[in-house]
């Protein structure tokens, strides 16, 4: 399991569901590529939607986990790209739904122009370390 770095003298996380900084455990680190709102067959899934799309994202995530013996508690970074920054809290609200507050990544949150198809609303590039006795080689 991580450990989390949360300071005294620096801004507070104040219970948004991600950390100041996490000391990497030992394992697999996975690096992701970013994940969108397509299913298996690339559909888009909550088209006009982000809380689906994000929804999606975070089912996208945890299959790719699985399938090296991961689960959403070992992200240790997620950066959220997303397009409209009334859309921010939403994006914020689901994450809470996936992610436990006790446990959490550190997050980094990037308003873009656009992603790589114009119905994207939001994109999660995350890191994770899988501990060594749960990893499955792929």
């Amino acid at each position: 399991m991580k450990t989390t770095i949360d300071a005294h003298g620096v801004w507070s996380p104040r219970g948004r569901g991600f950390a100041m900084g996490v000391v990497q455990p030992e394992g697999k680190v996975i690096h992701f590529t970013g994940q969108v709102a397509w299913d298996e067959t690339e559909q888009i899934v909550g088209e006009g939607d982000v809380a689906e799309q994000t929804r999606q994202c975070f089912r996208n995530i945890e299959r790719v986990l699985a399938a090296v013996g991961g689960r959403l508690d070992d992200l240790v970074a997620v950066t959220t790209y997303y397009t409209d920054r009334s859309q921010l809290p939403l994006i914020q609200q689901v994450r809470a739904e996936f992610l436990d507050a006790n446990n959490a990544p550190t997050s980094t949150s990037i308003m873009v122009a656009g992603l790589g198809h114009e119905d994207f609303l939001v994109e999660l590039a995350p890191i994770a370390v899988v501990p060594e006795d749960r990893f499955i080689t792929p």
